[in-house]
């Protein structure tokens, strides 16, 4: 990395990102226009991660989808320190938001004590949970908050930091604590601010 003003010289610890271009000819199962990925991220399974329009995934953040996969729609940014495990499919909404530090499973071990855990051990001596997880449109999911296979996480969804989301939640709800509970609705004004920037895009299109 070279600095263009010797004042100042390169910050080595800021690797930036990859670009839509860049990301093209890696493999994965598509890639849309105006996507950062920071080259601090580790993917794996490229060939079954889709990245839509408007996407930003800062690093150090994990992406693993060698089997099952990752589907990100567009408009959708993912904070740093996150972990996205799609061995069983992960779906992200248009607009949803990840904060920092969120992991999301498709897959998780048994832990009652009655089978053997982790991927080092043949699948016949485990009992893995394996189910879908999906976020719909407008989700947000504060820092630290983990989910778990088998939930949606309905349109406008708003979960608070350090939750831990274990069963399905409704639209429109703004939940937190652990598990997570419902605390109390979640205005809905954003969805004419939604409609007004996808006009705005609409006009500068013309």
């Amino acid at each position: 990395m070279t600095s263009l003003n010797p004042s100042h010289p390169a910050n080595p610890f800021q690797r930036g990102y990859w670009n839509e271009t860049e990301l093209a000819g890696f493999g994965f199962a598509s890639v849309g226009r105006h996507v950062q990925v920071s080259k601090d991220c580790t993917i794996v399974g490229l060939q079954n991660i889709s990245l839509g329009d408007h996407v930003r995934i800062d690093g150090p953040t994990l992406l693993t989808a060698t089997t099952g996969y990752i589907r990100i729609g567009s408009y959708i940014h993912i904070g740093s320190g996150s972990s996205l495990g799609g061995g069983a499919g992960i779906t992200l909404g248009d607009f949803a938001n990840i904060s920092q530090g969120v992991h999301i499973y498709s897959v998780s071990d048994d832990y009652s004590g009655q089978t053997l855990t982790n991927p080092c051990v043949p699948a016949r001596y485990k009992n893995v949970q394996a189910a879908p997880v999906t976020f719909e449109r407008h989700v947000i999911v504060g820092s630290n908050s983990v989910v778990l296979p088998g939930v949606t996480l309905g349109e406008g969804a708003s979960v608070g930091a350090l939750t831990l989301v274990n069963r399905t939640l409704q639209p429109w709800g703004i939940y937190g604590g652990t598990p997570a509970r419902r605390l109390k609705s979640r205005a809905r004004d954003l969805l004419k601010n939604e409609a007004a920037f996808l006009d705005e895009l609409q006009q500068a299109d013309r």
